[in-house]
Parts: structure tokens; C-alpha cells; sequence
């Protein structure tokens, strides 16, 4: 819907005003001069923006709309969300006196044009970018920022040339802005258009191909100073059936479900002699069977020289845990390296961890023993039949809490504080209501979930990763390990679930390749029908409020007996939101437990050993 007609939802209001969405239903529930809905559906309506802009300034809840978000309601009203992204890059490029205006509605671009007066083109364009990406952050995967310069430092200050071949909205290519040229590839045709905006936005000379760099690679011939990259998780279709012969891999053929090893060597592919790649890439890439060969060659060969572990929350709207791959073309004669950079790294520890990188390249063996979030460890440790380069198994948290290290310690703690205060929960009281609930059973029998159970069956200790009850209780990742063969792998997506004691553990998956563990049951929803952390959140709701389960022992736990509401898939998915946000509030307070245990420790081994001292 275009111009005068344009529509908003309780979310995009309670942008304009800069509240939450709560305050948004107290205003619906107190007011009844609020503008009634004008469509959606029941529980997700959308009503007129020019009732609302007119309803915000009566009311006095602000003096102005923003002109900023009056502009993004008539671009975001243009298209739908499929075509949102032409509309977009259409309007950037008009700012930039680049192309016709076709797509972009007449009111909208007169009141774009007023922020280009207001705010410089420039501004307004970037605007556009940002609101973009963070309306559909969970289908972009951006690189959060400071993850984006972290590995701009990694690769190096003497970059001239740079190439990321996956490059998205073009983020990790605006790291540095002192390259001579910044090379891009991006499979979506509107999506590569908006990179090449923010290149230009950003004075940065660059260019940007559209296509699948594996299948049909853009830049062929190119070799660059680095290459920044955030490819593609767990692609099946990448290629396997049409590259066998690729030359790319001189460090193995990539197995057709490892797609991030044929990303790697596609990188080093494109690298000058000594040039660095650095990757971020699943965890599981690390520790995968069907990867080991691959990953046995790059540090046989001196290639893969660091690997850094971030914290699962900043995976990207993803909630994986991630790591960084650092590697390094070797150049005929170089001496190959006998050690690789292990690191468990925090936002406050970056600077720490870059500073211990560039100490690595100047001399791999120094500081092996040094204590801190990086150690340099024997490649040769590594060189067993799983080659695990997963850096907590290298890193402890021991090694952090050394002494030495306990303000460095203690100050993490201190931003894990704050950093929870700030992921606190929001809810609002409610009317008690009785919601009209459906049993799973009539879930699965039209076809919008799949209930999948594993029976007993040992753990071998190598293989895929398995993941277990004692995992879902901990909320720790998959750590075990298996032989696939028959058992179930777990998909993007789906719930699983663990039953004992008269309580349940809930998790959505995020990633592929980890096998059902035993005594598991295993939901899989249709994304269109059912949203999976809606269901996550009312099995756990369910599981507290009717105290499910057996009271000793694992319970004989039946999902299709659960009732959960019965709300259309918008409803589900703003409850499923609000469900994700508790369950990484969770996580960070494990994370805050493991801090916190981390600090006492180096309290406690500081003044066993005299290093440290009561303050007077």
C-alpha cells in the first residue's frame, strides 16, 4: 500500500514514539480514542499511519512525529517485505543521483527529499541501509560491528585490496576504509545494489558482481591482501555435484555437508602470497568427522594459523556458537609454523587478542604458556584423529583466571553484569483469560509439526556431534560425539526435548549436523505454520504450569498431549520474539555463573600465592 494509504503495525509505532511495544497495548487498552485497526488480523492489526501520527501529537506523546520514521512508514508501505528491498535501493540510489524513480512513491521520495535537506543525502541513504537491515535482520545475518572490525584488525593494518565474497549489505567491506579496492560478490541482484551503495555512501572505491561465488565465481582472476568473509551455514546445494574437479581445492574436496570448507578454500583461492583470510565460521566446523581431512592439511601446511571463539550471543541472529578462522597463504620458503593461536575471546578481550595475533605472526612460539585468552598451542597436540580445533578444549577458564589476569577478569565480569541488566525481559500484566488451546496431537495430524523420538543407543565417542539430555539441562552445546549412521539429524529450526524429574528442557536448534541424542524427542514445525521458539516457549510454560513430567527418573514424555494456544502464525511469531528473548537471557546468565566462578577463582589462587591482596 502507497502513499496516504500507508499502514502501521504496534511495532513500527512504538519505533516512531522510541518505546517499547508494551507501552503501545496500554495506549490501545487506555485510550479509546486510540485509531482502530484498519487491517491485519486480530492480533497483529495495522492501523492508518496519518490516524496515528495525528492520535501521537493530540496526545501529546510527542511534539513531533520524526521525520526520519514518517519517511521509513511510506518507503516501508511501497512494497511488500519480498520487494521492501527494491524500493530501498532504488531510493539510496536516487540520493546518490544515480538511476530513475520507479518504485518509489511520490510522497515518499518528497518527504525523502526533506531528510537529504534536513540531514545531507548521505545520512538519509545510510538511514534507509540501517533500517533495512534491522527490519530484516533475521533473514540477513549482517555481521554485528564489533565482530566486523575485529576481523578487519585480524587481517591486518596493510591492506590495500580486499574481497569478500559473500559480501551481503557489503558491512565487512566498510572495515577499513584505507583499502585501495574493495571487491564484493552477492547472490541476491538487490541486495548486491544496496552493497554498492554503502561502498559509495562510505567514499570507498569499490566494486560488487552478482552471482554464487562458488558456482560462478565473479572475480575469477583476482587476488587481494585479504579476504573478509561470513559465509553461508550448512548449504547443502553448494556445488558438490559440480565442483569435484574444482581446482579451489587444494586442501580436499569439501564434503557436501561441510559447504564452509569449500568457503575457506574459495577464500585462499583468491589470496596473494601472504595474504590473510579471516572467516567466520559455525563452531561446529571445527570438530565436524567429515572435516577433519581438510582440516588436518591447512595446519599440516601452515594455512590455518588462528582460531578465536566468540560468545554464542553474538551469533548473528543465529544464537550458534561462533569462531573465527584466520589463515595465511604461505609463500614459497617461509618456514611452516609449529604452533596455531587458540583464543576464547570476549568484546572486552578483542584488543587483548588482536595484540596477541600480531605477536603470533612476528614469532609463533612465543608466549605459548602465557596466561590470558590466547595461548599458542603445538600443532602437533592437534594432528590426532579428530583434529578438534574447538579453543575451549585448548583454553581454559583457568587459564584466564590466573592471577596476573584478575582485572582483566574482573572487569569482564563487571560487563557481563550490565550487559544482563540490559536483557531483562519485558512483560506486561494481563487479564486473566482462558486462550482457546489445540492439542499437538491435531498439530502433527494436519501436518504442521513432525514428532520424532530416539530410542537408547551408546555414544562412541567420535563421529557427529550428538547432543543429550545433560546438554539441554546445562544449556550447554553438543560436546558428545557419535557415528550418525541411522540416527536423526537435527534440522535449523527444530525443538527438542528432554524429559526427567518432573521437568522439561526445551531448546530450539539452530545449526546442522548434530544427531538426536538418546531419550529425545525431536518437533519439527512447519515455518509458515508454526513458529519453533512460539512452541519451545509454551512446552516450557506448559511443563511449569501443570508440572509435567514423572517424578523420578526420565519421564515417559508424549508432546502430542501438550496444548498449546491457537493463534495465527503472526501472533506466534511476536510471542516466539518475546521466548527468544528469555531463553538468551538464560544463556547470558550461565555465562555470568561462569564469570563470576572464574573471578573467585582468581581471587582465591591470588592471595593463596601472595600475587594479590585484600584492599586495605
Amino acid at each position: 500500500m502507497a502513499g496516504d494509504e500507508a499502514t502501521v503495525t504496534a511495532a513500527d509505532i512504538a519505533r516512531m514514539v522510541g518505546v517499547g511495544r508494551a507501552a503501545v497495548s496500554n495506549w490501545r487498552r487506555r485510550y479509546e480514542d486510540f485509531p482502530a485497526p484498519v487491517g491485519g488480523t486480530a492480533t497483529s492489526p495495522t492501523f492508518s499511519l496519518t490516524a496515528v501520527e495525528e492520535w501521537l501529537l493530540h496526545q501529546g506523546k510527542v511534539e513531533e512525529v520524526p521525520l526520519r520514521e514518517r519517511v521509513w512508514q511510506q518507503i516501508r508501505n511501497a512494497a511488500d517485505d519480498l520487494h521492501l528491498g527494491a524500493v530501498v535501493a532504488e531510493a539510496t540510489e536516487r540520493l546518490l543521483g544515480q538511476g530513475k524513480r520507479r518504485l518509489v512513491p511520490a510522497l515518499a521520495w518528497r518527504l525523502l527529499q526533506e531528510l537529504a535537506d534536513e540531514q545531507g543525502s548521505a545520512d538519509a541513504a545510510r538511514f534507509l541501509l540501517d533500517r533495512y537491515a534491522d527490519v530484516h535482520s533475521r533473514r540477513l545475518f549482517e555481521t554485528p560491528p564489533e565482530i566486523s572490525d575485529f576481523m578487519a584488525r585480524l587481517a591486518g593494518p596493510d591492506v590495500r585490496s580486499v574481497l569478500d565474497p559473500a559480501c551481503g549489505l557489503g558491512t565487512l567491506l566498510t572495515t577499513n576504509r584505507h583499502v585501495d579496492h574493495a571487491y564484493g560478490q552477492e547472490a541476491d541482484d538487490t541486495i548486491a545494489r544496496l552493497a554498492r551503495t554503502r561502498l559509495a555512501l562510505e567514499g570507498i572505491d569499490g566494486s560488487v558482481g552478482t552471482g554464487d561465488s562458488l558456482r560462478d565465481d565473479f572475480w575469477p582472476d583476482l587476488t587481494v591482501d585479504a579476504v573478509l568473509c561470513h559465509p553461508p551455514f550448512n548449504e547443502r546445494n553448494w556445488g558438490y555435484d559440480d565442483l569435484g574437479s574444482d581446482p579451489r581445492w587444494e586442501y580436499g574436496l569439501p564434503p557436501k555437508a561441510e559447504s564452509e570448507l569449500a568457503w575457506v578454500q574459495h577464500g585462499l583461492w583468491h589470496l596473494k602470497p601472504g595474504g590473510v583470510a579471516v572467516m567466520l565460521m559455525p563452531a561446529v566446523a571445527a570438530n565436524r568427522r567429515s572435516g577433519r581431512r581438510i582440516r588436518s592439511n591447512l595446519l599440516r601446511q601452515g594455512t590455518l594459523q588462528a582460531v578465536i571463539g566468540l560468545p554464542s550471543r553474538m551469533g548473528v541472529g543465529t544464537g550458534l556458537p561462533l569462531h573465527l578462522w584466520v589463515l595465511r597463504k604461505p609463500v614459497d620458503g617461509d618456514p611452516i609454523p609449529s604452533h596455531v593461536l587458540m583464543a576464547e575471546a570476549e568484546p572486552e578481550t578483542f584488543d587483548e587478542i588482536a595484540e596477541r595475533w600480531r605477536e603470533f605472526r612476528a614469532g609463533a612460539e612465543r608466549g605459548a604458556e602465557r596466561a590470558g585468552p590466547a595461548r599458542a598451542i603445538p600443532i602437533i597436540e592437534l594432528m590426532d584423529e579428530n583434529v578438534d580445533l574447538t579453543p575451549g578444549r585448548h583454553v581454559s577458564v583457568e587459564d584466564q583466571a590466573a592471577a596476573e589476569q584478575f582485572p582483566a577478569v574482573r572487569q569482564q565480569l563487571l560487563h557481563r553484569i550490565e550487559r544482563l541488566s540490559a536483557m531483562i525481559p519485558d512483560a506486561v500484566p494481563a487479564s486473566a483469560r482462558t486462550m482457546s488451546s489445540v492439542d499437538l496431537s491435531e498439530v502433527e495430524r494436519v501436518g504442521a509439526i513432525r514428532v520424532l523420538s530416539s530410542g537408547r543407543f551408546d555414544i562412541s565417542g567420535s563421529g557427529d556431534p550428538v547432543i543429550t539430555d545433560q546438554d539441554l539441562f546445562s544449556g550447554a552445546i553438543a560436546q558428545a560425539r557419535t557415528e550418525a549412521d541411522d540416527r536423526i539429524l537435527i534440522e535449523p529450526g527444530d525443538v527438542v526435548v528432554a524429559a526427567r524429574a518432573g521437568e522439561l528442557a526445551v531448546r530450539v536448534i539452530t545449526e546442522k549436523g548434530i544427531v538426536l541424542g538418546p531419550r529425545l524427542t525431536l518437533l519439527r514445525p512447519d515455518p509458515q505454520r508454526v513458529d519453533a521458539y512460539f512452541l519451545a516457549g509454551f512446552l516450557r510454560a506448559t511443563s511449569t504450569v501443570s508440572g509435567g513430567g514423572t517424578q523420578s527418573g526420565f519421564s515417559r514424555f508424549d508432546p502430542r498431549r501438550v496444548l498449546v494456544p491457537r493463534m495465527p502464525i503472526e501472533e506466534q511469531r511476536r510471542y516466539g520474539e518475546a521466548f527468544r528473548k528469555v531463553f538468551e537471557f538464560e544463556d547470558e546468565l550461565r555465562n555470568l555463573d561462569i564469570a563470576g566462578r572464574a573471578t573467585a577463582a582468581a581471587i582465591v589462587k591470588g592471595f593463596g600465592t601472595g600475587e594479590l591482596t585484600p584492599p586495605a
